[in-house]
């Protein structure tokens, strides 16, 4: 079975405190997913057993890949005997706040449990996926949608209109354990590098821009760059980053904004053209 596991992006991220009961924060996060995707060919084979192929390597192919975890979680729920053969081509960069990871997990449940004849109801496919991460239930709805709690409570809200975007990723990922705990112990941006913005009645906001963009000068460099250009008309993080997101006021500006943006940065910048879903 071939898949497409979606990636998305925060288009308001607000951190609302550490919870004492779970140990998580809690937020308040507008997603959306976009037509940037990794590809993954998934197939029931063998004895019981996952077997996984990436074309990063850079990422690893066992038990910690998500991809591998979801396939096994899978199998312990539905006590079903088989292995999984996985091929996954990563189009999505890890470490962009950009949810690959997770999409990916998403992808390899929604699959098996269409393989094995859907033995899980979909609330059953929700809650497996929240145990394996926060961003998972959200990949498997794949609706634009509010998320609360640690992200895993979803209340479907559609954008406005459709967004073109150019993803712009420098070369270093930010781990997101990192970015909650600089955001606790108080590192922040100065405030106009991460003050809000309004598109067509959306506030375009990202708290974890503050520890992002106070550590990582190369981020607010890059954003005020996007904020003052005239193809743009808004600009932020995505998640914890490392990638920022520019909504284009037209389609046709990405490729023209992506080489002047890889002339201006260096030819390092990662960049890509997409559009919400």
């Amino acid at each position: 079975m071939q898949v497409r596991a979606a990636a998305k992006i925060n288009l308001n991220l607000r951190i609302l405190g550490r919870n004492a009961a779970t140990g998580f924060h809690d937020i308040e996060t507008w997603m959306t997913p976009v037509t940037l995707a990794d590809e993954l060919r998934i197939e029931l084979a063998g004895p019981h057993g996952v077997r996984l192929l990436c074309s990063d390597p850079d990422l690893d192919s066992g038990p910690t890949n998500l991809a591998w975890r979801a396939a096994e979680t899978f199998f312990e729920a539905t006590g079903l005997h088989s292995g999984v053969e996985i091929e996954l081509d990563k189009r999505i960069p890890h470490g962009a706040g950009l949810g690959g990871g997770s999409s990916d997990a998403a992808a390899v449940l929604v699959a098996l449990n269409t393989l094995a004849g859907e033995p899980l109801e979909a609330g059953d496919l929700v809650a497996l996926a929240a145990s394996l991460g926060s961003d998972v239930p959200f990949f498997v709805h794949g609706l634009a949608a509010v998320a609360t709690g640690r992200g895993e409570h979803l209340e479907p809200r559609p954008l406005p209109r459709p967004l073109d975007l150019l993803l712009l990723k420098p070369p270093f990922p930010i781990a997101t354990a990192w970015a909650y705990a600089q955001w606790s112990a108080g590192l922040r941006a100065p405030a106009a590098w991460v003050a809000p913005q309004s598109l067509d009645g959306m506030e375009i906001v990202n708290d974890l821009e503050g520890p992002a963009l106070a550590k990582h000068l190369h981020l607010p460099a890059l954003k005020q760059w996007l904020l003052r250009h005239p193809m743009v008309a808004a600009a932020a993080m995505s998640g914890s980053g490392s990638c920022l997101f520019a909504v284009l006021r037209s389609p046709q500006d990405a490729a023209p904004l992506a080489t002047e943006a890889r002339a201006t940065f260096g030819d390092h910048l990662w960049t890509a053209a997409c559009r919400t879903t």
